[in-house]
């Protein structure tokens, strides 16, 4: 079932978890440095979370260990935090961060740079950004989620670059996941229509390579079958009369430029 939130629960939502969980995000991606292991990232976002009174929304999450995802170069989406996992200069870096607070839960995801990246990685991340906006332009009512997928597949395809079947986005609210689900791939006009108060999670996940993946024998972080690079971009997005609000916006993206893989 879609659940439709009026404009009220929407501002909230942004004002809240969606903010929150913007800054969380931005806070452990200053923390992405050679040296530095996904697991000391995992603890500052979930003291962050919960001192502002929240919870984190991945935590025990149908059995996930920690707070954050962080997934590593060939790591696609959730990557399990781990004191074992040492960042390395040239490493792309997704981080996903969920808050629960005041009954919302916001969702995004961002990829960034530990040092500086290999010119092909540096462009995959920003196709993969680029595609995000791509996504976010067509959640306007009447369009549908075909035309969200379409416009990330097409714009990802055109650079050479797989996208991810196996793996989409979703409607989020009171619940990480609801309906509908969001392909990043699509016919333009197909699958459910876009109406005013949906909320949704776009997140284009793009790669170098092939898109077929698999899951490593944690049961949770999905890799490239082929080891190729991938990355993460991730939104909230409310669908309103007046366009796409973002509930998990501030003023570093996803629109602006690139600044070395920080914003």
């Amino acid at each position: 079932m879609i659940n439709i939130k009026t404009p009220q629960e929407i501002e909230d939502y942004r004002a809240g978890a969606g903010a929150l969980s913007k800054m969380v995000l931005r806070r452990v991606g200053a923390m992405v440095k050679p040296g530095v292991t996904t697991l000391e990232l995992d603890e500052v976002a979930e003291s962050l979370i919960r001192m502002h009174g929240a919870v984190p929304a991945f935590k025990g999450y149908g059995g996930f260990p920690a707070s954050i995802c962080c997934s590593v170069n060939n790591q696609v989406v959730h990557g399990i935090p781990s004191a074992e996992m040492r960042l390395s200069e040239g490493d792309i870096v997704s981080v996903d961060t969920g808050a629960t607070l005041g009954g919302w839960v916001g969702d995004n995801a961002w990829t960034f740079f530990c040092g500086e990246p290999s010119s092909e990685a540096r462009a995959l991340c920003e196709v993969t950004r680029d595609c995000l906006v791509a996504g976010i332009k067509q959640a306007v009512p009447g369009n549908h989620v075909g035309d969200i997928g379409a416009a990330v597949q097409e714009l990802a395809e055109r650079n050479g670059y797989g996208v991810l079947r196996d793996y989409v986005g979703h409607g989020v609210g009171h619940v990480m996941h609801e309906d509908p689900t969001v392909p990043n791939v699509g016919r333009r006009g197909r699958g459910v229509k876009l109406q005013v108060g949906m909320v949704i999670a776009i997140e284009p996940m793009i790669t170098l390579g092939s898109y077929e993946v698999e899951t490593m024998a944690n049961g949770w972080t999905v890799v490239t079958r082929d080891h190729s690079l991938a990355a993460h971009y991730e939104n909230t997005v409310a669908i309103t009369e007046d366009g796409p609000v973002i509930i998990t916006e501030d003023d570093q993206g996803p629109w602006c430029s690139m600044q070395g893989g920080v914003i």
